[in-house]
């Protein structure tokens, strides 16, 4: 592996782009994996040899016998989501103790984060931007509030108990000033978070001082992205967004690395486009062809089941995405769920107004108005699934790809032609920045 190499891998545009697969895929050639952000409300789905992994705090890297995975400071931690993937994977088969590591200094969500969140959802009056109602966004509020829980607070008794209490006291009057809600018990609360607590403890440690430890050692670190650029709270579509840093930036925030450590950032896109929840998305589908992608490519949330909804590739959000994050690389996924359309649309500009632009709008009014202009390829109407060479794809597939490389702004580095390990291909340039031979797999370039 590429001694000192550092990579971030960030989702192109609201996430579920199949980072989970990639990160999987690449983590072979690094020390280190580290999430930076979200909590469990993401999920990555990485298949092995026909068994199914569903991951949602625990970054991909531990499917990797000896690699370090590590939970950043920016990650919202829920400990009992957190054991609970903890004991599935142990369960599997997986070996955890002493290669995965939680920071001392990411928040801990409680009970009355879920509760405020699901309340305020549903609230009357209040638009719907499809949380995934498990405490992530209220837990987020408290951490800028300065009013949060850190997991070096959760191991010390003394200190949880008065903290469950006191903000219990206050969390308790908001919630049924507000929503009418029942009171949560604090003493229960801390019974169950004391107990929990020791739990987690043989994992936690101050990773930020791992990390840079690591990187002065001459080791190599992966950052796993959740979510997607569109979902970042300052650069997304906001207010249809995530609470944390989303782009490539947070993963200098979340981890505790400096900003110069950081040698590539790969954006990961669909060959087609996806989002989960409300909000803006120009190239929707909302018809029968859509419901077909779906129903092709699978596209359920890997956490919470909810349907996907689908959608042509957009350019304007991918070059604003590639801006945003520095993207000097794509991987590609799902080309093979566009195998049987006879013609493939790609969003190549918008109009608003009358006017034609490619800028992203900063408000969701402005989204609502957009209309897309199309540029239509043609399909290739054969098979793409498990291909691993660029020149053994159908020619208009090849064509696709090359269309999108010269229009996004960043070169294709890798192509997923279907859900396992092993259905992948590298393009040429692309293993040595993630620190692998080019002759560990026949590569084939355009």
């Amino acid at each position: 592996m590429k001694k000192g190499n550092t990579v971030v891998i960030v989702g192109a545009q609201w996430g579920d782009e199949g980072k989970g697969k990639i990160v999987d895929v690449l983590s072979e050639n690094f020390d280190c994996v580290a999430r930076y952000a979200g909590g469990h409300n993401a999920g990555h789905t990485v298949i092995i040899k026909g068994q199914k992994f569903v991951l949602q705090l625990i970054p991909c890297g531990v499917l990797r016998e000896g690699r370090k995975s590590v939970i950043g400071n920016g990650v919202v931690l829920d400990p009992f989501a957190f054991m609970k993937e903890v004991n599935s994977l142990k369960g599997m088969g997986v070996k955890l103790d002493g290669h995965l590591f939680v920071s001392n200094r990411a928040q801990v969500i409680l009970p009355y984060h879920r509760m405020i969140e699901l309340a305020a959802e549903n609230a009357p009056g209040r638009v719907k931007i499809g949380t995934t109602s498990r405490g992530i966004g209220p837990a987020y509020e408290d951490k800028m509030k300065r009013s949060g829980l850190r997991v070096v607070d959760l191991l010390n008794k003394e200190l949880l108990k008065t903290h469950i209490e006191n903000a219990c006291r206050e969390k308790n009057l908001i919630a049924h000033a507000l929503f009418n809600s029942d009171p949560l018990d604090p003493d229960t609360m801390f019974r169950e978070y004391s107990d929990i607590a020791e739990q987690v403890r043989p994992f936690v440690t101050d990773t930020a001082e791992l990390l840079n430890k690591a990187l002065s050692a001459g080791q190599s670190i992966m950052f796993e992205g959740a979510q997607g650029t569109m979902l970042d709270i300052d650069h997304g579509t906001y207010p249809f967004v995530t609470s944390s840093s989303a782009t490539s930036g947070g993963a200098v925030i979340g981890t505790g690395v400096a900003p110069t450590a950081i040698n590539t950032v790969v954006g990961v896109t669909k060959a087609y486009c996806t989002r989960v929840g409300g909000g803006p998305f120009p190239t929707e589908l909302q018809d029968s062809l859509g419901e077909a992608i779906r129903k092709r490519g699978n596209e359920f949330g890997a956490v919470t089941g909810r349907p996907r909804r689908c959608g042509w590739v957009d350019l304007p959000l991918l070059r604003y995405s590639a801006m945003i994050n520095g993207v000097s690389w794509w991987v590609v996924t799902k080309l093979d769920v566009l195998d049987e359309l006879a013609e493939v649309p790609v969003c190549v500009a918008y109009k608003v107004n009358g006017k034609k632009t490619t800028a992203i709008p900063a408000d969701a009014g402005t989204f609502d108005k957009i209309e897309c202009v199309y540029e239509t390829l043609p399909g290739w109407k054969t098979s793409t699934e498990g291909i691993t060479e660029f020149d053994k794809l159908p020619k208009k597939a090849q064509d696709y790809l090359r269309f999108l490389e010269k229009e996004s702004g960043a070169r294709i580095g890798m192509v997923s032609t279907g859900p396992d390990r092993d259905q992948t291909m590298f393009m040429e340039g692309f293993r040595s920045v993630v620190g692998q031979s080019e002759s560990h797999t026949a590569v084939q370039r355009r």
